[in-house]
């Protein structure tokens, strides 16, 4: 698939020692290149679209928002991207956050060398690393927090696509893959996501995934 190319990786966290350390471990391998780093999320928004990675590892936590943010826009922008999420925080609503997004991969920082290689090498390949057992559990949890009559008077202020926008939304997909399902312009998809998250009462998608996730658990 890539033999005569080395896999391009961008690296995102807001503490540089870490950096150091991951672009040390990833340079000497002869199949991967780094090819930029970022301390923000701002700057990695930046940055990304310019180096064009083939795998962004992301940091969750940052000073100024959520590498789940970032995963998101990069991938409504270029999904051929591949997200691996790495933080010091084993987190249930952030693993589910990032299974929304679009992550390929979700791993702690305490993982060893050998298995951080073969996460990028595996999202490199187009490969999930995301554990079945871990996200059925989130969605257990959402499932817990609730439900019911509210969430039904809510889903009544959304227009028929507005629904179907909210469904395909709990299905992991970005703006542009909405938009290709629906025949519809990016921009347009992200203005009818803005309307429904108003109406929902959000401020971010996640948020509308796990409602959707509730929703399905309830039926069931």
């Amino acid at each position: 698939m890539r033999e005569n190319r080395k896999i391009r990786v961008f690296l995102l966290d807001d503490h540089e020692v870490v950096r150091r350390g991951v672009h040390e471990l990833l340079s000497v391998e002869g199949d991967i290149e780094v090819v930029g780093e970022a301390g923000t999320a701002a700057d990695a928004l930046v940055r990304i679209p310019a180096t064009r990675p083939d795998v962004a590892v992301l940091d969750v936590r940052l000073p100024d928002g959520s590498g789940v943010e970032v995963c998101r826009e990069i991938r409504s922008r270029d999904d051929t991207v591949g997200c691996l999420m790495l933080t010091s925080f084993a987190d249930d609503e952030a693993l589910f956050a990032a299974v929304v997004a679009g992550a390929s991969g979700y791993l702690l920082k305490a993982v060893r060398g050998d298995e951080l290689l073969s996460a990028v090498r595996a999202v490199a390949a187009g490969k999930s690393l995301l554990d079945p057992v871990a996200t059925a559990r989130v969605r257990e949890r959402m499932r817990d927090g609730g439900g019911g009559a509210e969430d039904d008077e809510r889903l009544t202020r959304l227009t028929a696509q507005e629904r179907r926008i909210l469904e395909l939304i709990g299905e992991g997909l970005t703006n542009r893959q909405i938009g290709g399902q629906l025949h519809l312009a990016e921009k347009t998809i992200k203005n009818y996501v803005s309307s429904l998250l108003a109406k929902l009462g959000m401020q971010r998608r996640s948020q509308a995934a796990a409602y959707v996730a509730r929703m399905q658990a309830g039926k069931q």
